[in-house]
């Protein structure tokens, strides 16, 4: 290379090369720092976008989980009222035995009648009262019309600001319902619907005032009971059905994490490597780039003898 005073090449080439390692350098710095690898999508285009569907669906899993949570909430809030109905029922049935036997007279049937009724009212004002965050459970609201749970959907409409029919619990991140949601179905379970109290047609359970009445109503609550059983049973299912839905959705969401952090996480062992590298690749660059200015001072020495 000749000796020139119009351009310091030498000087040119060293801060080009101090320009890159030192713009290495405040990556590596940048990912200590944050912790992620990709940090901008000129990282890693193609990882930015993975990560990004990555972790959209790992938050709405994390937040299917507490949907499902919710759901357990509300069906065990079901269970815990038709627990009370089952203890009315229960009395119920104990009045009618009293009043079917022949030792009581028409007068003291009419007693037992009147707290037979009362116990039918409080079934009815337990299932018109019963709500889980201002939905209501036991009155029918979220009944459906089909008993096979794979037809539930059927009479589920969700259109409106007040969805109508079943109860959609969705858990998944997409829209599918092979994987992302199913219906909780119950029953309406007021006295009418079970069949007991003056409020059901009249017939057996209608009333327990005269002998004949009480020993039919035997008959009507034990089917009132095992309507109620049934009603329970289901919600029983569809609970641990959630709940091993929510250790689905822990696993999925821990191992889509995983998968995330490969991607996304920087490696802090390796980029530390490269950290000191860039940073004694940037230290020699300015030190040879102090040396670098001075060569013209060469072509100086020369020039004046």
């Amino acid at each position: 290379m000749s000796l020139v005073i119009n351009h310091n090449l030498m000087a040119m080439n060293a801060s080009r090369n101090l320009g890159d390692a030192y713009g290495n350098l405040a990556t590596s710095t940048r990912r200590l720092s944050s912790g992620l690898r990709i940090g901008t999508a000129a990282d890693d285009a193609a990882g930015l976008a993975v990560r990004e569907l990555m972790r959209a669906d790992i938050a709405a899993m994390n937040q299917g989980i507490r949907n499902a949570n919710d759901g357990i909430s509300l069906i065990q809030t079901a269970d815990g009222a038709l627990g009370v109905i089952d203890e009315k029922l229960i009395r119920m049935k104990e009045l009618a035995e009293q009043a079917a036997t022949g030792t009581y007279n028409s007068d003291q049937r009419l007693i037992i009648d009147s707290e037979y009724q009362a116990m039918a009212s409080e079934i009815t004002r337990i299932a018109n009262a019963t709500k889980f965050n201002g939905i209501y459970l036991l009155n029918g609201n979220i009944s459906a019309s089909a008993g096979n749970p794979a037809e539930w959907g059927g009479s589920y409409d969700g259109s409106g600001v007040q969805p109508q029919g079943p109860l959609k619990i969705h858990f998944g991140p997409g829209n599918d319902a092979a994987e992302d949601y199913y219906y909780i179905e119950i029953g309406t379970s007021t006295a009418s619907a079970l069949g007991v109290g003056n409020s059901a047609a009249a017939g057996a359970g209608f009333s327990i005032s005269t002998q004949q009445g009480a020993q039919e109503a035997l008959e009507a609550l034990d089917e009132a009971i095992i309507s109620k059983d049934k009603i329970r049973a289901q919600l029983g299912a569809l609970q641990n059905r959630l709940e091993n839905t929510i250790t689905n959705l822990q696993i999925q969401s821990e191992n889509l994490q995983a998968a995330e952090s490969r991607i996304s996480d920087v490696d802090v062992a390796q980029e530390m490597t490269e950290f000191v590298r860039n940073q004694i690749l940037t230290q020699g660059a300015v030190a040879m780039l102090a040396q670098a200015n001075n060569l013209p001072r060469m072509a100086m020495q020369l020039i004046q003898g």
